[in-house]
């Protein structure tokens, strides 16, 4: 569907997360239909975030002075911290005419496509939502819709230190490994990828 208003990608660096999320919840709250939708790209210190409904027997199952935040996402327990990149898809998806599942599609098809151009065959897993690569998760995805209006996103881990999904099961799947950009060759930080993943999104969103 053809949409007048060209899509924004911005990017923040490192910033924290409760005033992120207060932010994002602002934007989606006071967008009007003449809003341009908007990519932000930035990265997290240390938190661990539990979606609506999550499950605390999924962690985290040590302390290790990681905060742990209640997040207004669908999904279970994540970590973000330096090194992945955050790219939060404040999209009306009311005004392009898409359903939540194509849009939590077409973002995993995104990072399945640019992990791709750099030669790492990238899947996705039934009833799992996110990105893999042999078995091991490299993306997670967690949206809310509000009036039609998605917030949240991806995460995309690039170069980081992954020690702290031990003390969780990642997505509330025990015993997930996890994986990130930096093993397979990809080169690039946390925020150079964020970017160019942001513009596969707005381009991939625009041919929708």
């Amino acid at each position: 569907m053809e949409v007048a208003l060209a899509p924004r990608v911005r990017s923040f660096g490192l910033v924290d997360y409760l005033p992120t999320v207060a932010k994002m919840r602002e934007f989606t709250m006071n967008r009007t239909a003449e809003t341009p939708d908007e990519f932000w790209v930035l990265e997290h210190p240390p938190v661990y975030t539990l979606g609506q409904g999550a499950d605390p027997k999924f962690g985290p199952k040590m302390a290790n002075g990681i905060p742990v935040v209640q997040a207004e996402r669908g999904g279970e327990i994540t970590y973000h911290g330096p090194g992945q990149a955050v790219v939060y898809t404040l999209v009306d998806l009311s005004r392009r005419g898409i359903k939540v599942k194509p849009f939590v599609s077409l973002l995993e098809q995104c990072v399945i496509n640019f992990l791709s151009r750099h030669e790492v065959r990238a899947e996705r897993k039934a009833g799992a939502p996110g990105v893999y690569v042999g078995g091991a998760k490299i993306a997670a995805l967690g949206i809310r819709v509000t009036r039609g209006r998605a917030w949240h996103g991806l995460s995309l881990n690039v170069d980081m230190d992954l020690t702290p999904f031990n003390a969780i099961d990642p997505c509330g799947y025990p015993g997930l490994s996890v994986a990130q950009a930096k093993q397979f060759g990809v080169k690039g930080t946390a925020k150079e990828i964020g970017i160019r993943l942001a513009w596969l999104l707005v381009h991939r969103l625009e041919d929708a």
